[in-house]
């Protein structure tokens, strides 16, 4: 439309000396039905985003108006109507950047806006970490449909896209930016917190990885944590339905048992863990750990955090312990992880136990992933829809990704996730292959290891003053689970068992 509107506001040209040869009568009719095709094709465009464009200039065009509001009527019906908005007096504005991959970042925005609420505080969406080891540039709206996260806590808090002007940088304010202390409680938040807004107004939590303590919190708190992830994150339209066509991919050639194998360059020179590396891959990973400033530590001796179970298993191994489980070697396995350190050198052996191996990058057309690619928390975000859909999980390291997938996992309906003793692992696999077990006792021992650990439920592990070390939230949210508190009146349980049945 601009470019027919720029076409009569150009000003005539005088006219031209001599003799004017006349348009024929097919030229002028191929002029005509050019410019009917152009108009035609603006007309269907703005159609399709009717919803979202009502453009004034077209509302007069017989039935035109009639098929938008017939398009919105449709729209609008297939969507839940909005929950009643909480009116409460704000105390400020909250800012959070979060930090580290997808899940570490989808946990922590559980935990502020949990905060939020407990301070009475107007949340801005959260900003995505950009500066770690993946360096991704993806924002908020990337990865998570950001509407629906606004309006589906409207009855709990405000959210805003940015802030007010009067409170913005540009406009001379200087936000108050610290890092609350890690692990902390309602009390902390009450007691340390609240009282700057009335000073700043505007806070900005730089780094938001456990924040917030797992135990000891009201109910109504830890159950707000899980509304927030199991209502409210969801991925934007183009990752579900990318995810959903990735997932009936799989599940056309049967069952599946999804497989994080956490062994990634990120994760091997942050651990230290080079069991299985060459000595020249060993430095490598050596040099990667001091090249980031937050990944420092004493020199690390990577056979004794294996011992104590703190590195990640191996391909090989992770083949052996599938084996000892009695996995049949036809079993359908989808690598829900980034590029495997050492590429297919370091598969080799799993792949020969296992040859069904599958990859998003095998299933899917490179055009289906082009959009994606160089985003590493989009990506994460596929493999993290297809584990939540697999008859089985296993996660190789107990991180981020492993934790928040077995917590849903649970929340879905107890669906089973093998929860892998590395420690005693390690000493199985050390003592199989130095002939100390025979295979059948290796098999025995593994299968024995691992009768309680299937995802099943269970109280949260709880070790006062250590709360690294007691079970996480997320990988266990006992509070929201209907069979362990045998409140299945909760209003909450009762709307996703439904959904989810």
């Amino acid at each position: 439309m601009e470019a027919i509107r720029s076409e009569r506001s150009v000003e005539k040209l005088p006219p031209l000396q001599g003799p004017v040869i006349p348009k024929t009568k097919l030229q002028l009719w191929f002029f005509r039905v050019c410019t009917c095709i152009l108009i035609w094709t603006c007309l269907v465009q703005l159609v399709a985003v009717g919803e979202l464009w009502h453009p004034r200039l077209l509302t007069g065009f017989p039935g035109f108006t009639k098929m938008l509001v017939h398009q919105d009527r449709l729209y609008q019906s297939s969507l839940p109507p909005p929950v009643p908005s909480r009116n409460y007096t704000s105390n400020g504005f909250l800012k959070v950047t979060c930090n580290g991959g997808l899940n570490q970042m989808r946990s922590a925005i559980c935990d502020m806006v949990t905060i939020a609420r407990l301070l009475n505080l107007t949340l801005v969406v959260p900003q995505l970490d950009k500066a770690s080891f993946w360096a991704d540039t993806s924002n908020f709206e990337d990865v998570f449909d950001v509407d629906h996260f606004i309006n589906s806590l409207r009855d709990e808090i405000r959210i805003i896209k940015r802030l007010p002007k009067r409170y913005s940088e540009r406009y001379g304010h200087q936000p108050l930016v610290m890092r609350p202390v890690s692990w902390s409680n309602e009390q902390y938040y009450l007691h340390h917190i609240l009282p700057l807004f009335g000073k700043h107004k505007v806070i900005h939590f730089n780094r938001t990885d456990s924040r917030l303590a797992n135990n000891g919190l009201p109910l109504q708190l830890q159950r707000l944590r899980c509304r927030v992830n199991f209502q409210a994150l969801k991925f934007t339209p183009q990752i579900e339905a990318l995810g959903k066509k990735l997932i009936n991919i799989i599940q056309r050639k049967g069952p599946y048992l999804a497989l994080h194998l956490r062994y990634e360059m990120d994760m091997l020179a942050f651990s230290g863990c080079t069991h299985g590396c060459t000595e020249e891959e060993a430095n490598e990973l050596k040099r990667m750990r001091y090249a980031f400033p937050w990944w420092r530590e004493k020199e690390i001796v990577s056979e004794e955090k294996r011992s104590e179970g703190l590195c990640p298993l191996t391909p090989e191994e992770t083949a052996l312990i599938l084996q000892a489980f009695n996995f049949d070697t036809k079993t359908q396995i989808y690598i829900a992880s980034g590029e495997i350190y050492g590429s297919e050198r370091r598969l080799a052996a799993l792949r020969a136990a296992f040859p069904r191996i599958v990859r998003k990058e095998m299933l899917l057309h490179p055009g289906d992933l082009r959009q994606f690619q160089n985003h590493s928390s989009q990506m994460a975000a596929l493999d993290f829809m297809v584990s939540l859909a697999s008859d089985i999980f296993i996660p190789t390291y107990d991180g981020n990704m492993a934790r928040v997938v077995e917590g849903y996992r649970r929340y879905l309906g107890f669906k089973k996730t093998f929860q892998l003793d590395r420690k005693r692992l390690v000493e199985f696999l050390d003592s199989h292959q130095n002939g100390t077990l025979t295979w059948d006792e290796f098999s025995h021992a593994v299968q024995k290891a691992h009768e309680t650990t299937m995802g099943v439920s269970a109280s949260r592990r709880v070790i006062r003053g250590k709360p690294k070390e007691e079970e996480y939230f997320y990988a266990n949210p006992e509070e929201c689970l209907c069979e362990r508190n045998r409140d299945c009146d909760d209003p909450l349980y009762q709307e996703n068992t439904t959904k989810f049945q």
